[in-house]
C-alpha cells in the first residue's frame, strides 16, 4: 500500500469524521451550540478542501495510485454519510434526503464492484454528473452544519436545505446515469 502526501490527505479526511461527529456531542458547558456548529463546519470544509487537494497533488506529483483511487471516494462517502446522519439526528435534513444520498452511494458502489468483476468497470467510471453531485453535497452540508445567519441576512439553514435538495436531485440523476451505462453489460451477462 503506497503512502504519499495525497494519500495522507485522504486519511486525514477519514480521521476528520469522528472529530466532526464528536463536536456535536460535547457538553454545552464546554462549547455553545454556535461553537459546535462552527467547529463542525470548519472541520467539514477542511475535509472537503482536502478532497480537491489530494487529487490535484496526486496528478501534479505523479503519485496517482490504485489505492488512492479506491480510498478517495470511500473517504468522500464516509464524511457525507456521517454528516447526513448527524444532520438527520439534529432535524436539519429530511429522512428522504439522507436515504437518497446514502442509498445511491451504496447502490453505485455495489454496481461498480459488480461491473469490475465482469471486466467492465470502465463503463461506470466517474462522470461529470457524479462530480456535480459530490460538489453540490460538499457545498450544501456546511450550510446545514453552520445553521446560522451569516452577514446578518444569509439564512444558512434555508440555503443549505435548498442546496441539499439540488444535491438529492443530482444524486438520483447520477445514479440513473450509471445504471443506464451498466445495463447493457448486466443484460449481456444474464444470458
Amino acid at each position: 500500500m503506497p503512502f504519499n502526501l495525497p494519500i495522507a490527505l485522504t486519511w486525514l479526511r477519514v480521521a476528520a469524521i469522528p472529530l466532526m461527529v464528536i463536536v456535536f456531542y460535547l457538553p454545552n458547558t464546554w462549547l455553545s451550540p454556535f461553537e459546535k456548529n462552527l467547529i463542525a463546519t470548519i472541520i467539514f470544509v477542511f475535509a472537503a478542501l482536502t478532497d480537491w487537494l489530494d487529487g490535484f497533488l496526486a496528478r501534479l506529483l505523479k503519485q496517482e495510485s490504485a489505492f488512492g483511487q479506491f480510498l478517495d471516494p470511500v473517504a468522500d462517502k464516509l464524511i457525507v454519510a456521517a454528516s447526513l446522519l448527524v444532520l438527520l439526528n439534529m432535524d436539519r435534513v429530511q429522512v428522504w434526503v439522507a436515504l437518497i444520498i446514502i442509498g445511491r452511494e451504496i447502490t453505485i458502489s455495489a454496481l461498480r464492484e459488480w461491473m469490475a468483476l465482469l471486466g467492465a468497470g470502465k463503463s461506470v467510471a466517474v462522470h461529470m454528473v457524479g462530480k456535480l453531485k459530490t460538489t453540490a453535497q460538499l457545498i450544501a452540508i456546511p450550510f446545514l452544519l453552520l445553521n446560522d445567519t451569516l452577514f446578518g441576512w444569509l439564512d444558512c439553514a434555508r440555503v443549505g436545505t435548498w442546496l441539499i435538495w439540488v444535491a438529492s436531485f443530482l444524486t438520483l440523476w447520477s445514479m440513473f446515469y450509471y445504471m443506464k451505462k451498466a445495463l447493457p453489460q448486466l443484460v449481456e451477462h444474464q444470458k
